[in-house]
């Protein structure tokens, strides 16, 4: 891609002219201060150049990008036995809903949404200390990045902390139904602390070369599991906007209401967009819109 550092720039251009930025996530009080003229673009090939425009440098609170780093460690240690726990489909709701969890009996629909995330980091907590965990998703993630400059914000910890009325609402659910082993304060813990991972675009796209699923890149997990992680990412990596994503992007991505989102071209490259500005869905605004013209501009995508 000889012309991808000029497609960067143009689209970081773009991206800084736009009038309407979105809402930063101002449910979380250390996000809601976050400024959200940022816009910052990553591209980490699989031939192992990498390419970035805007804020690049500038580290962001990944908080739900963190999901496709738990399901990693979840299923290499408990395979298909996370299943009978979590399901595998859209939810077509709000990531933060109860209304299908009471429907579903406690069973979240997939691990995506915050419940299933929640269940997730409950099932690989099984037997450790909350440090304990939170050390091997670092070093997962670091590992992944070759970054050892990858950190937990514990203000960004501790304002989630204070503030997750919604996620503590889930947890005791599915706590009443038997779905969550540990008590809930210590799985409500854990997920908090993994979500206020921070990194920069640079970073956050390299650590997803894990799942670019090509030759010379990090094998963390089997290929199987990358393709698993992949279709779920596809299917469910945007919430109630998943489809709508599909559909303009094709490609598979993750987002995370700091405004991140990691973004797989398969056998190609992994991509890392930030801009704290959210739509509806809690997704980035701009950042959505950059990694459709970086796909439309490529000609990127698992459709061919």
């Amino acid at each position: 891609m000889p012309h991808l550092p000029a497609i960067l720039e143009e689209i970081a251009a773009e991206m800084a002219a736009a009038p309407e930025r979105g809402r930063p996530a101002d449910y979380i009080p250390e996000l809601a201060a976050v400024d959200p003229n940022q816009f910052a673009i990553s591209v980490a090939l699989a031939d192992g150049q990498q390419f970035s425009a805007g804020d690049a440098a500038t580290k962001f609170s990944i908080q739900s990008v963190s999901k496709v780093f738990t399901l990693a460690i979840a299923l290499g240690r408990l395979g298909d036995q996370l299943w009978t726990r979590v399901g595998r489909e859209p939810s077509g709701l709000a990531f933060n809903s109860i209304l299908q969890l009471e429907h579903e009996q406690g069973r979240p629909r997939n691990p995506f949404i915050n419940a299933g995330a929640i269940v997730v980091t409950d099932a690989i907590l099984a037997g450790h200390a909350p440090r304990e965990l939170l050390g091997e998703l670092l070093r997962f993630i670091r590992t992944a990045a070759e970054d050892d400059d990858i950190h937990i914000n514990e203000s960004v910890a501790r304002s989630e902390s204070e503030t997750g009325h919604r996620n503590m609402a889930l947890a005791h659910f599915m706590r009443a139904h038997g779905n969550l082993l540990n008590p809930p304060e210590m799985s409500l813990g854990a997920y908090f602390h993994q979500c206020a991972v921070e990194m920069t675009t640079a970073q956050l796209a390299r650590a997803g070369r894990f799942l670019v699923n090509a030759p010379g890149l990090p094998h963390l997990v089997s290929a199987t599991r990358v393709r698993r992680i992949n279709a779920l990412m596809m299917t469910c990596g945007h919430y109630d906007g998943s489809g709508d994503f599909a559909y303009r992007v094709g490609l598979p991505g993750k987002s995370g209401v700091g405004g991140g989102i990691l973004v797989i071209a398969p056998g190609r490259a992994s991509i890392a967009v930030w801009s704290p500005g959210l739509n509806a869905q809690g997704n980035s605004k701009l950042g959505t819109e950059a990694v459709e013209l970086l796909a439309r501009r490529t000609g990127w995508s698992v459709f061919g």
